[in-house]
């Protein structure tokens, strides 16, 4: 019943009978876990066809905190090949289609969670997100996702693709939500809404990661500007600067290292959009990679002058579902992608994006703006 519903591929596994909730929090809550995340039971196949049957033996940890706290696992989340991709395209899979802007990319990389939740599917949703996966889906689906900070939740029993900005958070309908599921997941409360006195960075100029990135500013986020001030933050001009150096190589060299146990070994069992990225990945100057490493971690120990920066979600206008993911990889999520390779916070609330070096930051922030607009 629930695989008729789902019209727009937004699930690639549906669990036929799922268990009965156990008490907690999210009792009864159900739960649509990205298929790059490992279900005990419940095939789980990375987006690929390599891993077609794969059958994990245990849940990963994220999986089994929120399991614990009731939350029931229903099904499996479409996504772009080994979460390698911003449009939510899957060659083995199909296209994730978006309910709220038909026609529209559902966004990538975790696009069946974003759009399964926009369809009312389901209740809440785990994503990854290493470089826009949670956030982009979100703002293009109109729901809301976090990626936490850099290394605050586990990784384990979820297959990489950049160690070193890969996360997992939670995705859901509202803030509160989301904030509930990261209380389970961290074992942290709730934060307190606030924004009262916090001083709020408008961003209009994304940072440059890397030499192709480069976008026009985008002044969407002023829109928010009026709503902030009247919730009692304070709205200041504001600028992230940029790295210092093209952090491309660190990308590069860590997805390559990723799959080297399968490529270019099985080379013709990868999609052609993940094999032409695999392929150039083969070629990282060590000189450049070396470079791109120091000024990462110079860049982590950047500490802003405000509270936390509201930014646009969307560094270009959103696609077409069936755009060319090789064309628009680097500019849509330009404002996102830069979050990952800081380590911060950033939580996307449709097309507004909040971001901070804490979890809490961004989560006390979301929670004020939802309760103080009513959302």
């Amino acid at each position: 019943m629930r695989a008729l519903r789902d019209s727009g591929n937004a699930v690639i596994t549906w669990v036929e009978e799922p268990p009965p909730p156990r008490d907690g929090p999210l009792t009864g809550r159900t739960l649509l876990v990205k298929d790059l995340i490992d279900t005990a039971g419940i095939r789980t196949t990375y987006g690929s066809r390599i891993y077609a049957d794969h059958v994990p033996g245990a849940d990963a940890p994220v999986v089994q905190r929120l399991v614990r706290a009731g939350a029931v696992v229903v099904g499996k989340a479409n996504l772009d090949e080994f979460a390698w991709g911003v449009l939510g395209q899957n060659p083995w899979y199909g296209t994730v289609r978006n309910p709220s802007r038909p026609g529209r990319t559902a966004g990538g990389s975790s696009a069946g969670n974003a759009a399964a939740l926009a369809a009312g599917l389901v209740d809440l949703g785990l994503g990854t997100d290493t470089g826009c996966s949670i956030r982009l889906p979100s703002a293009c689906c109109g729901t809301v996702g976090l990626k936490p900070r850099w290394g605050r939740l586990p990784l384990e029993g979820i297959h990489p693709l950049v160690p070193s900005l890969d996360t997992v958070g939670p995705m859901a309908r509202s803030v509160a939500d989301v904030a509930l599921m990261w209380s389970v997941l961290t074992g942290e409360p709730v934060p307190e809404p606030r924004l009262a006195g916090s001083t709020v960075g408008l961003v209009r100029t994304a940072p440059v990661v890397g030499e192709a990135q480069t976008v026009p500013d985008n002044p969407a986020a002023e829109a928010y500007a009026a709503d902030l001030q009247r919730l009692g933050a304070r709205v200041v001009e504001a600028r992230i600067p940029d790295p210092g150096a093209n952090l491309w190589p660190i990308f590069s060299a860590e997805a390559r290292a990723a799959h080297r146990e399968t490529f270019p070994s099985r080379a013709g069992d990868y999609g052609e959009n993940c094999r032409a990225k695999l392929r150039a990945a083969q070629d990282v100057d060590p000189d450049a990679l070396e470079a791109a490493y120091r000024a990462m971690q110079a860049w982590r120990r950047y500490e802003p002058d405000v509270d936390l920066y509201v930014t646009s979600a969307f560094g270009v206008e959103v696609p077409d579902d069936d755009a060319d993911e090789l064309g628009e990889r680097t500019t849509l999520p330009a404002f996102l992608r830069p979050i990952n390779f800081l380590g911060w916070a950033g939580l996307a609330i449709g097309e507004l994006q909040l971001t901070a070096p804490a979890d809490e930051t961004v989560l006390a922030a979301g929670l004020a703006w939802e309760a103080g607009r009513g959302d």
